[in-house]
């Protein structure tokens, strides 16, 4: 029997099933990961006729001038009204190639009305010389309008070879500072002294102020719309390979919560419950995250002018090699650990917390599965970029080798503390004198038991 001073588990916490569990009909996860994966992102690329704006999307989306879907490019006007392209594997992530301004079709002063102002998320500018008069029409007016605008000072390359030329020609920072200098003067006298400006080539997108333009972008994006633009960017640099990850890792437990008590169903050979197809969706999409898929790869392989088996010899996870309901169930049977041991346990001395346990253990388990899967796709993607270009793409000390599970999931341990507002998930404590999963599952526990806290974070909100 249990014992009479056990506390009551917290409603949020029962197992999936009982009749008051709210859990097994819908849960606050749900609704907002649907929102956080269907953002959408749309963003207008604008300036000049002649000034690369197609070429430009094509270097945002991944993509050459001649890939299939690439955006039209030529040396005269070839946009005549805005045209989509989303994200390749990105429905809900759209650049918009709009008409030049100053063209006869589209003049500054109306040019916002006739573009269809209110569809996008925010504007980049593009200018390939010398910011001009339609350049600062065209800004202040998206200003008026309450949209925030990017000036992107394009084919810095061609600036840098013009003079490289020359008989004395001066070094590359110094090429780059005067044409900012000449940006910012040109701009304050304009009145747009605030305005921000980032020196880019299309040819070489990963170059010059590249990470600087990102890293602006996911500042001052909106938090769902930051999401979809991060995930969206291709794999140029190991720096944006870790914010990918780092990014995904924060839902990583919100996807296990929804997956194990949700939607969750029997597993063959298993001892637990979970939501199999919300698991293949989402290890799906962080391979193409991670740029792992044949698309992808393909896409690297041809940019980069090395073999596709190249790139392929270097991922080195299974999830990486292919992805199917039988290696998800796979990866989760090694995942299960001895958990299920102390699960029965519980199950047949204290029935109700025995299914409480066993539904912690399907959270656990998953959890610690995704997790795992996340952090080799990532060593994967900066194994497949350092073979592309033939240089190192680290991420800083410690490096993703050594952020895997393994130093915390031995004596894994959730407490069930109403006090807390959720679950604490951390390693030690009773975990350590029992192998596996431990729920602690009655009050005044010696708090030095946690000293050796892995995650300290709330795992369900109250």
């Amino acid at each position: 029997h249990a014992p009479s001073n056990l506390p009551s588990a917290p409603h949020y916490l029962m197992p999936p099933g009982t009749p008051w569990h709210p859990l097994a009909s819908h849960t606050p996860c749900a609704p907002r990961l649907e929102t956080l994966w269907n953002a959408r992102l749309d963003v207008a690329i604008t300036g000049e006729s002649g000034a690369g704006k197609s070429t430009f999307v094509n270097a945002l989306r991944g993509l050459s001038d001649e890939d299939a879907g690439a955006a039209q490019t030529g040396v005269t006007e070839t946009t005549a009204q805005p045209t989509a392209y989303p994200y390749p594997g990105y429905p809900n992530v759209t650049l918009w190639d709009l008409p030049g301004i100053g063209t006869p079709s589209f003049r500054a002063d109306g040019y916002l009305q006739a573009v269809d102002f209110p569809r996008y998320d925010f504007f980049i500018i593009l200018a390939s010389e010398r910011f001009k008069e339609n350049h600062v029409l065209l800004a202040r007016a998206i200003v008026e309008q309450g949209k925030r605008f990017y000036f992107v000072r394009a084919k810095v390359d061609n600036d840098l070879e013009a003079t490289g030329r020359k008989k004395n020609p001066p070094g590359e920072e110094e090429v780059l500072e005067e044409i900012r200098r000449d940006c910012r003067e040109r701009l304050g006298q304009a009145g747009l002294a605030d305005a921000k400006v980032f020196l880019l080539s299309s040819f070489e997108l990963e170059k010059y102020d590249f990470q600087a333009f990102e890293d602006t972008l996911e500042r001052e994006l909106p938090g769902h719309k930051r999401h979809a633009f991060l995930l969206s960017l291709p794999n140029l640099s190991g720096a944006i390979v870790e914010k990918k990850r780092q990014l995904l890792h924060q839902e990583v437990w919100k996807v296990a919560l929804v997956s194990s008590l949700v939607a969750a169903v029997p597993l063959p050979g298993l001892a637990f419950t979970c939501d199999v197809a919300i698991l293949l969706r989402k290890l799906a999409a962080y391979r193409q995250d991670f740029g792992l898929d044949a698309a992808s790869l393909a896409r690297l392989a041809e940019r980069a002018g090395k073999p596709l088996e190249a790139l392929r010899a270097e991922v080195r996870s299974a999830l990486g090699r292919s992805i199917s309901k039988e290696v998800v169930i796979g990866l989760l049977g090694k995942a299960t650990g001895g958990g299920l041991v102390v699960a029965n346990f519980f199950f047949h001395r204290i029935p109700i917390y025995g299914a409480l346990a066993c539904g912690s253990i399907s959270f656990h388990t998953t959890y610690s599965m995704l997790s795992q899967c996340l952090e080799e796709l990532a060593a994967d993607s900066q194994r497949v970029l350092v073979k592309a270009f033939d240089s190192e793409v680290g991420v800083g000390a410690g490096g993703l080798e050594q952020r895997g599970l393994g130093a915390w999931t031995p004596g894994f341990s959730a407490r069930l503390w109403e006090g807390s507002g959720g679950w604490w998930v951390r390693a030690g404590g009773l975990g350590a004198r029992t192998p596996g999963f431990s729920p602690w599952l009655w009050e005044g526990v010696e708090e030095e038991e946690a000293e050796s806290l892995a995650i300290k974070s709330h795992i369900v909100p109250q």
